[in-house]
């Protein structure tokens, strides 16, 4: 017996096929950076519900993974166990799996990822490969005395009396400055690299934030 393929049928088919590239291509991607006390969870969180974007932590889809006891989780397990790190590729790959069964969304806020150039280099790539790319790289600017004063404040609500020691402190936003400025600089030389000013109420921050996103959305 013939099989005989109605032409609404076909274009049925297109359609599926042009809506499922053209929600993935169509999405915008942000990076968003913050020194130790700048509140960038607080605002990623905010800002990924305001926007219907996907909210990507890293640190957050690697638990999930290991918990949910998925191949790749497996993987990353095991690599974990011997106290090595997990790869770049390992991680891409994780990130590359969400994004392509993400449906629905306007994009992705990728927060604590990159920490490394070469991870910059090798997410851009894989973004470029679904025909996207890092649309706005947005650092929150707090000045040194004000994170400070944030992370002592917190540690007195954590009752973590360690985290209030000034060489602690230092240190975490020495280290910050390290890792981020070389992705920094690869951003600004891309013109990506947007600084929001990160010091005021969590409404005006957020405020700020919303203003550079929806230019891209």
């Amino acid at each position: 017996m013939a099989l005989t393929i109605a032409a609404s049928d076909v274009i049925c088919v297109q359609y599926i096929h042009w809506y499922v590239k053209s929600n993935i291509f169509s999405m915008v991607n942000f990076l968003i950076f913050g020194p130790p006390g700048s509140g960038k969870g607080t605002q990623s969180v905010k800002l990924a519900e305001k926007f219907n974007l996907s909210h990507l932590s890293t640190g957050d889809m690697l638990r999930a993974e290991i918990a949910a006891g998925t191949e790749l989780g497996k993987r990353m397990s095991s690599i974990m166990s011997k106290g090595e790190l997990v790869p770049d590729e390992v991680v891409i790959e994780m990130i590359a799996s969400r994004i392509d069964s993400t449906r629905d969304r306007t994009g992705f806020l990728f927060d604590g990822f990159p920490r490394t150039v070469a991870q910059t280099v090798a997410l851009e790539k894989m973004l470029n490969d679904r025909k996207m790319k890092i649309d706005s790289m947005l650092v929150l600017d707090v000045d040194h005395d004000e994170l400070v004063k944030r992370l002592v404040a917190r540690a007195e609500l954590s009752g973590r009396p360690d985290d209030k020691d000034p060489s602690v402190i230092e240190n975490r936003i020495d280290v910050y400055k390290e890792k981020t400025e070389p992705i920094i600089n690869y951003c600004r030389e891309r013109g990506i690299y947007q600084p929001v000013n990160g010091v005021g109420s969590i409404d005006d921050i957020f405020r700020r934030l919303s203003k550079y996103i929806k230019k891209l959305i």
